[in-house]
């Protein structure tokens, strides 16, 4: 890993933009089903409180490996395949559901704040993604704060970006996707890969994706007292929690201000596909990041699903999730490499 230009690609001010717009396209999806009005109310009573209490003192050293930790009693997705890989800093697991193709594959960075959830806890959702897509999907493991700053994660993304490539996959055949703080980690790593100059993957798909670490725009946002899951304290909270791990570990010798993806220059980025719930406070985010990536030319899809949670396609129960996950794999088979039999049709 270049650090010193990766260093530079994470503090890239956003330049002036001189790529022509491209107009976004925002389509307003039904949701609000029996079992996603069910769902929303138990987070609103169970994890939003614990949330609550976390952002009154996120520097103490709560227990957050404990999650994935619980993420091992989930049952297995039934036919997938789980097999553990080395990085150069961090582990990650190439999920393969039963009978995928090996035409596309998906580089995928886990939700959870920076700072809790993993393999265990995401290993459902990533088996069913490749189900979807019918392609494997590479999950990282990637390093987390408090030990870690942001701009590990995005090296440990960009070490998996590299991994593929050197398994013999194009990047027409790769994605990079997330969830959450995960889809944050997927839109950096991409704009890593344009400062070391390694090519474009296929596309980048996202699920309630944060792509501003500045809680103004979600605290101003009427969403934000409505949150199930998301207290309005949380958001400031855990800005504060990546400014004391910046100032705490400095990188290559060097700090300069962490950018967020809404405040880079996002030229140059394949197709894009955004999901978020209508009712969640990071709409905030998807709604500017759709805006940005229109105004720096990027074709850009945001999915809005109404009365929807924060990654409601982890829930497999809701009949939302499915009709998510289907239109994930539509975009990975309209922007991914055509599969062979389908090339002399």
């Amino acid at each position: 890993m270049e650090a010193s230009t990766m260093n530079t690609a994470l503090t890239a001010l956003r330049q002036p933009q001189s790529t022509p717009t491209r107009a976004p396209r925002r389509h307003d999806l039904p949701g609000g089903s029996l079992s996603s009005r069910a769902l929303s109310t138990g987070l609103q009573y169970s994890i939003r409180p614990l949330l609550s209490l976390w952002a009154k003192a996120p520097h103490l050293p709560w227990p957050m490996g404990l999650v994935d930790y619980a993420g091992m009693l989930l049952p297995a997705v039934k036919g997938a395949q789980c097999n553990r890989i080395m990085l150069a800093d961090c582990y990650a697991e190439w999920i393969r559901a039963e009978g995928v193709r090996n035409d596309n594959v998906v580089l995928y960075l886990h939700g959870g704040a920076f700072i809790c959830c993993g393999l265990n806890t995401h290993r459902r959702l990533t088996s069913r993604v490749s189900q979807y897509v019918d392609a494997p999907v590479l999950s990282v493991d990637y390093r987390m704060m408090p030990r870690n700053p942001i701009a590990h994660a995005v090296e440990d993304g960009v070490d998996g970006y590299r991994f593929l490539l050197d398994s013999g996959y194009r990047p027409d055949q790769i994605f990079i996707a997330g969830d959450s703080a995960g889809g944050y980690l997927a839109f950096m790593v991409a704009l890593a890969l344009q400062t070391l100059d390694l090519p474009m993957p296929a596309g980048i798909f996202t699920m309630s994706p944060l792509t501003d670490l500045d809680p103004t725009n979600k605290l101003d946002h009427e969403n934000a007292s409505k949150c199930a899951i998301f207290p309005p304290n949380a958001v400031p909270s855990l800005t504060a929690l990546a400014d004391k791990v910046d100032a705490r570990i400095v990188v290559e010798g060097q700090q300069g201000p962490r950018v967020s993806p809404v405040d880079a220059d996002l030229r140059g980025l394949p197709p894009v596909l955004i999901q978020a719930g209508s009712a969640e406070i990071v709409l905030a985010d998807a709604e500017l990041m759709m805006e940005r990536l229109g105004s720096a030319g990027v074709d850009c899809e945001l999915q809005v699903w109404a009365d929807q949670v924060h990654v409601f396609q982890v829930a497999d129960f809701l009949p939302e999730s499915h009709r998510a996950l289907q239109r994930i794999g539509d975009f990975v088979r309209s922007h991914g490499a055509i599969p062979v039999a389908d090339r002399s049709a």
